[in-house]
């Protein structure tokens, strides 16, 4: 009799394994996320993760839908076409805002990378950022984090948005050719554009976020760039799906701070690189120290994005703001303990 329980004790335990399996496999394995501007450094770790399988591996068939800029990205998400959203942190600061609950769930960059810089040919006398009142200043997209970038830069200036026109050039050869051609007198972009616009002789930097510390000493703190964010319905929906995106995220994060620049050129697709590996390699090098090393989301993060935006839009520095709900780092301590080495 006491043979016969224990047959059945363990018919029922393998009978039960397929059903676990089951339970953990994605809610959601076939969905689409939205970037704005998939080819920058900026989101190195969405196209790494992408390139090696990552996603694959998670049980994932990821569609990645491409945008001018991250504020288009965020619209698709909203909007229905999209279910998450690789872009800037302080998105989520700012839709809470608006009444939309997003939450961030890992981090791909550190430091926000988004370079200011002024163009030599129309502005040879530049001195401070003042000079760029009633000047063009081109940006990935209008309302993308390139664009707050230079709304804060100048808000620290005395300067107001109203004071200059920004225009979109998004984050590629139109990007290059509106400097070259003077259509704009200053950029606020990422590599590597940067990179290849500064050896062209086409860019003089003013502020430079690819360095931690500078990117510290703009913005008063650690502010959160890149990261995958998600309406809270989504993530309370499909815990396993976000759980499987962080694993692919931080996998990459780690992966690429373990590559060499040569491993890097052989991932990504040969179009990234405009037309120069050098260029590429040094934009990389220069990246690197501002990607995160494995996905975590600091503490201060969310109050610093907060800073940041509430210093260009009053409306943001009167609201009452619960920055705890902005993201989470669960997804990403499951993912570490999952992949310690990558």
């Amino acid at each position: 009799m006491q043979r016969r329980s224990l047959l059945l004790a363990g018919s029922t335990a393998l009978l039960g394994a397929p059903m676990l399996v089951r339970a953990q496999a994605p809610e959601k394995p076939k969905l689409t996320l939205a970037v704005g501007g998939k080819n920058l450094l900026y989101y190195l770790p969405l196209t790494i993760a992408e390139q090696r399988g990552y996603f694959k591996d998670e049980g994932l068939d990821a569609t990645i839908v491409d945008f001018a800029g991250g504020s288009q990205a965020l619209r698709a998400v909203v909007g229905g076409s999209a279910d998450v959203v690789s872009g800037a942190f302080e998105h989520t600061v700012n839709m809470q805002h608006k009444g939309q609950r997003m939450r961030a769930f890992v981090l791909q960059g550190r430091a926000p990378q988004i370079v200011l810089g002024i163009n030599p040919h129309t502005l040879p006398g530049f001195k401070s950022v003042a000079d760029l009142k009633g000047r063009k200043i081109g940006v990935t997209a209008p309302g993308s984090s390139t664009n707050v970038m230079v709304n804060f830069i100048l808000a620290k200036a005395g300067l107001k948005s109203s004071d200059v026109s920004i225009i979109g050039v998004g984050a590629g050869s139109g990007a290059i050719a509106a400097m070259r051609t003077r259509q704009i007198d200053a950029i606020s972009n990422l590599d590597p554009l940067i990179t290849q616009l500064q050896r062209s002789g086409d860019l003089k930097i003013v502020s430079d976020t690819r360095v931690l510390a500078e990117a510290d000493r703009v913005f008063g703190g650690p502010m959160p760039a890149a990261c995958l964010y998600a309406p809270q319905g989504f993530i309370d929906r499909n815990p396993v799906t976000v759980q499987a995106l962080a694993n692919a995220i931080v996998r990459a994060d780690k992966w690429i701070q373990a590559a060499g620049a040569s491993e890097i050129i052989k991932t990504v697709p040969e179009s990234y690189l405009l037309g120069d590996r050098a260029v590429y390699i040094d934009a990389f090098l220069a990246a690197k120290g501002a990607l995160s090393p494995d996905g975590s989301i600091p503490d201060k993060g969310a109050e610093t994005a907060y800073r940041a935006l509430a210093s260009i839009d009053p409306e943001i520095a009167k609201a009452r703001l619960d920055l705890t709900a902005v993201y989470t780092n669960d997804f990403v301590k499951k993912a570490n303990a999952k992949y310690p080495k990558g």
